[in-house]
């Protein structure tokens, strides 16, 4: 794990659980955060639309088997639904901003039960300008929740009716690789869910992209860059439309 988000990260875990520390821990929780943004930019300038759609690990068990769009889509998607229909109890940015039809996504959960070539063809329709703009709203609109709540909130769990409700939206897959997320959050407490959604989960994800990152461009020319690429084919229209089953 890289030493600086392992600091950051345990640093601010110590923090919000005393009271007197709880401030400067939520400002060590937004620096982790935006060093771990500044990585996702990075892909964005530097990485091809190629890039971001391989599956060079396909086979794999781990975060590193799945494609940088696919992690950035399932991170963010994760977030969303946690900050705005578990925490603050409103409405996600995802359909106030009309983002799945923005991100021309065929699907509105997290992609949990997505698995091997169904991660590749969902990457492959994904507008990354489109997931760009979502992301930066949801970390944005997660961090003013996050600023407004309280110390002693953050013993506060989720009330049942809450958890009843988010298994209304369909949000989260009925797939055996995604329904235990609903009980997994529910069980937890706000400082939980700032703890892992909010920061641990992003570092998995975080360093299993930059695996994928120099597993595909360990055979390219140094020289090689494309930050115009993405721009360009992210505003097409031409994307094949690609069939796949959902286990439901």
């Amino acid at each position: 794990m890289n030493k600086e988000w392992s600091k950051l990260n345990k640093t601010m875990q110590t923090q919000i659980r005393k009271k007197d520390t709880y401030e400067a821990g939520i400002g060590t929780l937004f620096e982790l955060r935006n060093q771990l943004m500044q990585t996702l930019i990075s892909f964005r300038d530097e990485l091809s639309r190629e890039d971001f759609d391989a599956i060079p690990f396909i086979n794999a068990d781990g975060y590193h088997s799945k494609t940088i769009a696919y992690s950035i889509w399932h991170i963010f998607r994760i977030e969303d639904i946690v900050s705005h229909i578990l925490i603050n109890e409103d409405e996600q940015v995802f359909s106030v901003g009309n983002y799945q039809k923005r991100i021309n996504s065929p699907i509105i959960t997290t992609g949990n039960e997505l698995v091997k070539q169904q991660i590749a063809e969902f990457s492959k329709q994904l507008n990354l300008q489109e997931l760009y703009s979502y992301i930066f709203e949801v970390k944005e609109s997660t961090e003013k929740i996050i600023q407004n709540l309280s110390y002693g909130e953050l013993k506060k769990k989720v009330p049942e009716e809450r958890k009843d409700f988010l298994k209304s939206l369909n949000v989260i897959s009925n797939n055996e690789n995604a329904i235990w997320l609903i009980d997994y959050w529910c069980n937890k407490d706000i400082r939980g869910l700032i703890q892992m959604p909010f920061s641990r989960h992003w570092i998995m994800h975080m360093e299993a992209s930059l695996r994928i990152k120099n597993k595909i461009h360990s055979g390219k020319p140094k020289s090689t860059k494309h930050s115009n690429t993405i721009i360009d084919l992210s505003q097409s229209s031409n994307y094949n439309q690609i069939k796949y089953m959902d286990s439901k």
